[in-house]
Order: structure tokens, then C-alpha cells, then sequence
């Protein structure tokens, strides 16, 4: 249940029509729009020119289904929240969205307000005993045209049991395989983006999710020691594109939890762009309290606050994700 704070549905989507963020004070926008000699009302100029620049794009289909792994080892870099609120962003902007949470935490079914406890069919039952995916997907509430197949904590133990399993590796690949089957079968829509949350390791629940994926994400918090760890996560993308996926790329490095104030954050971001200047997206999530508090309400935060800043960087970033895949053919 939503906290005692949770604010009605009705308000997000007045909010939005009025393009006031529940952050902000009506006030201070007005005041905004008469001086522009403030930081803060330059800011919410710079937003409003953001938000007019995204209702003019029409965001491009892809041209076949995109499976897209969101992985890093570190823990606490935005993984979750980046699959979400990625997933929420392409199927408000038409898309047909899978979201496959592998984390045993379950934190992406939680956000979509997916029932995961352990009653529920999940992942697990799809990898340990080879259930139809599409007998695990549930719709989300909150946003049309995206679906989850949820986690429950019983894929804690999922590691250990598949070691013993024939094509332990490739089950994930093979079930979402039948489910576009599925899908085509019924005269359902295709499927145009799936988005894997990874748990923070490298184990066999990653490697699965490597080898069904054609693509990897990578959100890298702009903090010390942002890179660290990152080599064994590319190495282990290479032993995969070796022997069990050559066609899987690292195709996107996102920017997390950015504060533009900060020299620090100034020079991880120069640092990340100088080592991967093709694959890291000019959009950048900032650290944002509406973000944060989006999964509280069993919300991403496109819904919690589609006018926040955290709503419309994930937006942008949505956008030149399809764009680049577009433009390389996918």
C-alpha cells in the first residue's frame, strides 16, 4: 500500500497538462517567466525549451525487437531505476515494452506495482521448470502497452539450481523466443523493447540475461571510483560474445545521479565520454528527490511526476536511445 503522503492519480496527470512540476511553485514560475536573471528561473527556461523539444519528436519504432541487458556489478548505481523508468518512457511514447526483472530483490516489480511475493508464477518458474513466459507477464497498472515478468525472492536460490540444468545459459533466450511466438500467434502487438534488470553480480542469472540480449546498458553513477569494477564487467561481456553471444554489444553507457554543481561529478562524466565517447548518451539522469521517491509509491517516475527533472532526463535519454538504435539499423 502507498504511503499516507501518496497523492491521487488525478493530480499527476493535472499536473502535467498544466506543465507545472509538483516540485515547483507556480510563483516561481511565474516569476521565472518575467526575470530570467536568476539561476533558478534560467533552469526552469532551459526545462520548458527541454519538454517543447520532446513534444515535436516522434519517437522512431525499431525495426525489429531490441533486448536490451541493463547490468553493472556495483550496487547502487541506478540499475533498477534506469530499466524502470527507460521501460515507462518507451511505452508512453507508443512502444510495446517487456520489462524481465532477474534481480531476486524484485525492486523493478515493486516499482511497477507488479505483485511478486511468493505465490506469484515468476522468472524463476520460467528458467528452473520452464514455464511460458507468457503465463508470468503481468500488465502494468500504470502505463499502457507494458508488461513485467516479475521476481520473487525464490531466484535467490536460482543460481545454485541452475548449474545442474542443460542449457542453463540460454533458458532466458529461449523463453522470451516463445513468447514473441506467443505473441505473433495471438495477433498480439510485437514486442519493441525489452529491458533485463540484472542483480548486482556476475553470475549465472546475468549470463543468462547477456545471452538472450542483443544490447547492453551500462548506468554508471558519477561518483569516485565509477569506473572500478567496470573492466571485469566488459571482460565478461567478451567471454560471452566468444563462446555463447557474438552478437551482443555494450551500445549504452548512461550517466547517473549527475550534480552539475559538483567538480567531481564534472570530471567522472569528461572521464567516462574520453574512455567510451561512442556509447555514452548526451542525456544524463540527475539526482533528483522525485526519482527517489517514485518506487515508494509503486510508481516510476513518469507517472509519480511526469514534469519533474528526473521524468523528463529519462525521456531525453529514451529518445536518443531509439534514435541511435534507428540510425544503426536496429
Amino acid at each position: 500500500m502507498p504511503p499516507p503522503s501518496y497523492q491521487p492519480r488525478e493530480v499527476a496527470f493535472l499536473t502535467e497538462e498544466s506543465g507545472v512540476s509538483r516540485e515547483t511553485d507556480v510563483s516561481v514560475v511565474s516569476t521565472a517567466d518575467e526575470d530570467l536573471s536568476t539561476p533558478l528561473a534560467r533552469e526552469l527556461a532551459q526545462e520548458n525549451r527541454r519538454r517543447a523539444k520532446l513534444r515535436a519528436r516522434k519517437v522512431p519504432k525499431p525495426r525489429e525487437t531490441r533486448i536490451i541487458t541493463v547490468s553493472n556489478q556495483k550496487g547502487g548505481v541506478g540499475k533498477t531505476t534506469t530499466s524502470v523508468n527507460l521501460a515507462a518512457a518507451m511505452a508512453r511514447a507508443g512502444m510495446q515494452v517487456l520489462v524481465v526483472d532477474i534481480d531476486p530483490q524484485g525492486n523493478a516489480s515493486t516499482a511497477l506495482a507488479i505483485p511478486h511475493n511468493s505465490d506469484v508464477d515468476s522468472v524463476y518458474d520460467v528458467l528452473i521448470d520452464e514455464l511460458p513466459l507468457a503465463d508470468v507477464v503481468q500488465p502494468c497498472p500504470d502505463v499502457d502497452g507494458l508488461v513485467v515478468a516479475p521476481a520473487t525472492i525464490d531466484l535467490a536460490g536460482a543460481e545454485i539450481e541452475l548449474v545442474s540444468l542443460v542449457a542453463r545459459e540460454q533458458r532466458l533466450a529461449r523463453a522470451l523466443k516463445e513468447y514473441f511466438a506467443h505473441r505473433e500467434r495471438e495477433g498480439l502487438p510485437r514486442i519493441d523493447y525489452v529491458f533485463i534488470d540484472c542483480p548486482p553480480s556476475l553470475g549465472l542469472l546475468t549470463v543468462n540475461a547477456f545471452v538472450a540480449a542483443g544490447e547492453v546498458l551500462i548506468p554508471i553513477q558519477t561518483e569516485y571510483y565509477a569506473l572500478e569494477g567496470l573492466s571485469q564487467l566488459l571482460k565478461n561481456i567478451t567471454m560471452i560474445q566468444k563462446h555463447l553471444n557474438s552478437s551482443l554489444r555494450v551500445s549504452t553507457i548512461l550517466l547517473t545521479m549527475y550534480d552539475g554543481r559538483t567538480n567531481l561529478a564534472t570530471q567522472v562524466a569528461a572521464e567516462v565520454r574520453e574512455h567510451f565517447p561512442k556509447e555514452v548518451l548526451s542525456a544524463v539522469i540527475p539526482r533528483n528527490v522525485r526519482i527517489s521517491e517514485a518506487p515508494s509509491h509503486q510508481q516510476s517516475v513518469l507517472t509519480y511526476d511526469p514534469q519533474s527533472t528526473g521524468a523528463l532526463s529519462y525521456r531525453e535519454a529514451a529518445v536518443e536511445i531509439a534514435d541511435r538504435g534507428y540510425a544503426a539499423g536496429y
